[in-house]
Order: C-alpha cells, then structure tokens, then sequence
C-alpha cells in the first residue's frame, strides 16, 4: 500500500471507516495529527509503514503524500498543526504514544470544535505540541522497497507475514536469486531480511494484541515457534512486553 498520487483529501467528517477500507494516496498543505480513537491505522509513505493502534497518534507533516488502511472499526480523529508549531515536530511521519493528557487535549481540541483562533484552542494545542515533544516515538517504521525484485518479495511477505518461507524459496517463486535479494535488503532496506520480516511481523502483532488476540495465538497466527521468541522479538522493538502492551490498549478509552 504505498502512494504513489495525491488525488484527494481526507474524507470530510470523520465518520468511523470500516474495518479494512482505505484512504486514498494524498498530501496536504499543512501537518495532521491522526489519532484512532477507536481501532488502528495503518498508514504508508514512500518512506515507510506505521501501525498507530488506539494509544498512538500518527503524525504526518505538509506535503508528505500518504494513504491509510483502517483495522477494525476505526474512529479517525483529525486535527491540522500550523507551520509555526508543526517546526517543532519532526521532518518526516511518526508515530507517537499518547499520554492522558495529550490524549484528552486532542480529543478536547477536536471534539468541541473551537474556533482555531480562541484562546481556548491555542492553548489546547500548544499542550498537544508540547506533549508530543515529550512523548516517546515509536520505533516501528517498516521500510518499503523501490526495486521491483525486492518489492515482489516483500508484497509475498505483507500477503503472508507467518510464512516460513526462506530468502531463497521466495526468490525463486518471483524469479530472482538469494544473494540478489540479500544485496537488496541491506543497501535498500538497511536491514536484512530475517530483521525486515521480523518488524512485519511485529508491526501486525500490534494489531492483532489491540484486537485482544491473546499473546500465545499472536504468536502463532504470525509465524513464531513459541511464545517466548515472539516476546523476545517484541519486547526490544516496542519497549515493552507483548502483555503489557495489550494491557495498555485495553485501558485507552
């Protein structure tokens, strides 16, 4: 799912979207906070793809053309940031976690649809701002390929993460060899392709916890031996455990 126009906006209203439906490749011409009040959002950049499940907020800056996939009944909450605080979030997308209080600060600022100019929704925002200096970035951006070699391989793994398929099985089912594709791995990716798969799989993993998938089937529904590999896996990626990290979805209203 990586853009590749910037046809339209996003849809007006913010209805809650579907479980699997999709928002258009676009950019604007300001920064978008995106919080999933209910379900996740996956969103794709040329750059990459990150899960913002219902604790996370998504940050896209100007310009950055993006499309989005929802998981589960999602509740997408927009808000747009003006230049002159959007230099103090980062260049490029991002993925933050949200503490109470930036929580209730975005929800505030869009729920209650304040003029943007009151002092009541710069104040509210300048806390969201501020709080999203503080908040700790997630790690988890999955890279995406340009080469169509390395592309075919992993639109194989994307339909199937659990698979347990070799470099060099899945080189030979899309016609291009092992060291090719391990060469491509690490100069494309920066990463090689047991890393690759495994942030994948982590990546879904968010997804499937926030659902309330226990952690053994997680596991095992994405490819791990056992649960033990799986918390190995997660627990350095996400900075927490599998368990604890369900635990905290469950608690976000």
């Amino acid at each position: 799912m990586v853009p590749v126009a910037a046809p339209v906006d996003d849809p007006p209203g913010c209805e809650p979207l579907a479980h699997g439906e999709d928002i258009a490749a676009h950019s604007h011409d300001f920064g978008q906070l995106r919080y999933a009040a209910s379900g996740a959002l996956v969103t794709a950049t040329r750059g990459g793809t990150w899960v913002a499940p219902a604790n996370r907020i998504n940050w896209v800056p100007a310009f950055h053309v993006h499309s989005s996939r929802s998981h589960g009944r999602t509740d997408v909450r927009l808000l747009r940031v003006p230049a002159h605080l959007a230099e103090r979030l980062p260049a490029e997308p991002a993925v933050f976690a949200a503490s109470a209080l930036l929580r209730e600060a975005f929800l505030a600022l869009v729920d209650d649809h304040d003029p943007p100019d009151s002092p009541r929704a710069r104040l509210l925002l300048d806390v969201v701002v501020t709080e999203l200096g503080r908040a700790p970035q997630e790690p988890l951006r999955l890279p995406e390929p340009v080469d169509p070699r390395l592309k075919a391989v992993t639109d194989l793994l994307h339909a199937d993460p659990a698979t347990p398929a070799t470099l060099t099985q899945l080189g030979r089912r899309t016609g291009a060899g092992e060291r090719t594709l391990s060469r491509l791995f690490s100069r494309e990716l920066a990463m090689s392709f047991h890393q690759w798969r495994t942030l994948l799989r982590v990546q879904r993993a968010l997804l499937e916890l926030a659902d309330g998938t226990p952690v053994s089937d997680t596991a095992l529904r994405l490819g791990w031996a056992n649960p033990s590999s799986f918390i190995d896996a997660f627990t350095p990626l996400v900075g927490q455990t599998p368990g604890r990290y369900q635990a905290a979805a469950r608690t976000t209203p």
